[in-house]
């Protein structure tokens, strides 16, 4: 399978804790960088969350936000200390004994001292739970989207790749009559300027200018490098890297194709073939 490093995945769960939102971005890198945004519960799940992203995914810019909203203050229920409570009035007393002009503390003043007040927690080991499993569903979802959207480049690079191969069969199908124009072009010419020139001299010069034009080498190497792109497709994986050096190379040799043109039709064909190089080059750059 061709996966694209391009993609959004979003998952929300209600834990006893609250409602918990996992979001995952992803988009094209050299190669797999983790970003975290977690809320203070959860931010001891960082390296496992980033190992468990780690074998899910091979390359790609991966931003995680995981959000924490905590149920509403009529849902929670509160805990009184009562040890707090009653070291707590005990000192209030020695103070009022002590300072008989000094107002003694409300109930809600009491109620917000440190100790004596707090909501009822639930299991932090359960809160990490849910979010792991809710992580590990969001990063299927992503993964996924990834496949799917891998599966459109794949298609669009193949029909990319049928175009270069029909460009380098006209190519070759053009090439004889364009060397033998050549050579006829340049024997009329000679007549014209009524000179004298060896016939063996010219013969090797017709020669030597054939094999200057010759550009059957890279036609041969586009069609073996076309090849190897597409027998990495069909391989699939990671392979973004790869293609993106075949692409180096079937640009290379587009590259030298314009070079040794003779005639407009060749030049046309070569700049064909490097705009349909680049638009392949365009989407590997989000092949993983």
């Amino acid at each position: 399978m061709i996966h694209s490093m391009t993609a959004f995945a979003r998952e929300s769960d209600t834990s006893d804790e609250g409602v918990l939102t996992v979001e995952l971005r992803s988009v094209n890198h050299r190669y797999l960088d983790c970003s975290f945004k977690l809320p203070d519960p959860l931010r001891a799940l960082e390296p496992a969350l980033r190992e468990q992203a780690g074998k899910a995914l091979a390359r790609g810019k991966l931003d995680c936000l995981i959000r924490l909203q905590s149920h509403t203050a009529t849902d929670i229920d509160l805990e009184v200390s009562i040890g707090h409570l009653d070291k707590l009035l005990a000192a209030t007393r020695i103070v009022t004994d002590r300072m008989p002009t000094a107002s003694a503390p409300n109930a809600l003043e009491i109620l917000q001292f440190p100790g004596v007040c707090s909501a009822c927690q639930g299991s932090e080991e359960a809160l990490h739970r849910a979010a792991t499993a809710l992580f590990a569903k969001t990063l299927a979802g992503l993964t996924e989207t990834r496949r799917r959207e891998g599966q459109k480049l794949a298609a669009l690079v193949l029909d990319r790749l049928r175009q270069v191969e029909a460009a380098v069969a006209d190519i070759r199908t053009l090439l004889p009559a364009l060397l033998q124009h050549q050579h006829d072009r340049i024997v009329a010419r000679i007549e014209e300027l009524s000179v004298e020139i060896d016939s063996n001299r010219l013969e090797q010069e017709l020669v030597h200018l054939a094999q200057k034009a010759d550009v059957d080498e890279e036609l041969d190497r586009l069609e073996a490098h076309v090849e190897e792109v597409r027998h990495t497709l069909e391989k699939g994986g990671p392979c973004g890297r790869r293609l993106d050096f075949l692409m180096q190379e079937l640009n290379r040799e587009a590259n030298t194709l314009s070079s040794k043109s003779i005639a407009s039709a060749t030049t046309q064909h070569a700049v064909s073939l490097k705009v349909l190089i680049e638009q392949m080059r365009e989407q590997i750059q989000n092949i993983e």
